[in-house]
């Protein structure tokens, strides 16, 4: 398990990007101020409940379920927004769109990575099903093969996932697009970039978050700054940094795996071990190991339908986007290629 590494001084390699939001022009109307002021409050609040109340909230699929909803809750906002503020695709420069296209993309194969470990993960399941059967016969010429499948279970749990390779570099690369493109003369365009600065900022972090759970690499957890003089900088930094001092401690431990899930069922299997070697199990031992298992696979099942909600998000904003540049009749749209989808799920084109 990688060892975590400081946090870096902040991932501004061009500079701050609030400064690009803060010029003097375009001033801001009241309705326009109105429209930004509330999408802020409301994704303050959101990441406010992000915070967990306690350490052992940290890491678990409870909280990547609670975090993928909210990620897809505050880009369903951003979109929202986009059509409170009445600007068209066709009021969009051209950078907008590029980086708007750039960002969703990598989103996409973020989305597919960590579906493939998903799925991964929910393939063990079958090896502690069939462990768990023979261990309710308590017969012991089934305990060497419940034993079997305990073992078989823990070296598919540690082995590598190729797909979650590229999330480091992927990361990186959104860490480069948080220096926002410079809006000129449109003050619907800046209210625009300073709240999709908030969702990547948001959507980035706990992307990292993910990506650093799944890899089992601290290399793809994050340190963001971020200007104090945004309203949801406070429950930003009171999340990453409480959630990063955890994380490290977590990934300093000896353990299984960093997920706790995974862990409860390591420890359940772990307290089996000189039950099985006598031949003989006691139902009452053998129910904390089920109950593990049972809240491990509810929480894959749950996680897995966040990120597919988040996938179909990202797909139906970039669909959209595509199909209003055709309408417009541009004279160069992107091609909707699609990254391929995780193993095991059925292929999604954008």
């Amino acid at each position: 398990m990688a060892r975590p590494q400081d946090p870096p001084r902040g991932f501004f390699p061009f500079g701050n990007p609030f400064r690009n939001l803060s010029s003097k022009n375009p001033v801001l109307s009241s309705n326009l101020l109105s429209l930004l002021n509330t999408f802020e409050t409301n994704l303050a609040s959101s990441i406010t409940k992000l915070v967990p109340k306690e350490k052992s909230q940290i890491l678990t699929l409870s909280w990547m379920s609670q975090a993928m909803v909210s990620l897809c809750q505050t880009h369903d906002a951003i979109k929202t927004l986009i059509t409170a503020l009445e600007l068209p695709v066709s009021d969009w420069e051209d950078k907008w769109v590029d980086v708007y296209l750039d960002i969703s993309v990598k989103l996409l194969d973020l989305c597919n990575a960590f579906s493939s470990e998903l799925s991964r993960l929910n393939q063990g399941h079958l090896f502690l099903q069939f462990a768990l059967h023979n261990l309710d016969t308590n017969a012991p010429q089934n305990l060497s093969k419940a034993q079997s499948s305990l073992d078989s279970w823990k070296r598919h749990i540690v082995s590598k996932n190729p797909r979650l390779e590229s999330c480091h570099s992927i990361l990186t690369s959104l860490v480069q697009t948080l220096n926002l493109p410079k809006v000129k003369n449109s003050a619907k365009g800046k209210v625009l970039m300073r709240a999709l600065y908030g969702v990547k900022v948001k959507t980035l972090y706990i992307s990292g978050v993910f990506a650093a759970a799944f890899s089992g690499s601290s290399q793809n957890l994050l340190y963001v700054t971020v200007s104090n003089d945004l309203p949801w900088a406070p429950s930003f930094m009171q999340m990453q940094n409480t959630m990063n001092a955890e994380i490290k401690s977590i990934f300093l431990s000896d353990g299984l795996t960093v997920m706790k899930e995974l862990e409860a069922v390591d420890s359940g299997v772990k307290e089996l071990a000189p039950a099985i070697q006598q031949g003989s199990i006691d139902p009452i031992v053998l129910q904390p190991l089920k109950d593990s298992v049972t809240e491990l696979t509810s929480g894959i099942d749950l996680v897995s339908k966040e990120v597919d909600c988040f996938f179909k998000i990202l797909l139906s904003g970039r669909d959209t986007l595509l199909e209003n540049l055709r309408s417009m009749g541009a004279s160069t749209v992107p091609q909707a290629t699609s990254p391929k989808k995780a193993a095991g799920k059925k292929q999604r084109g954008f």
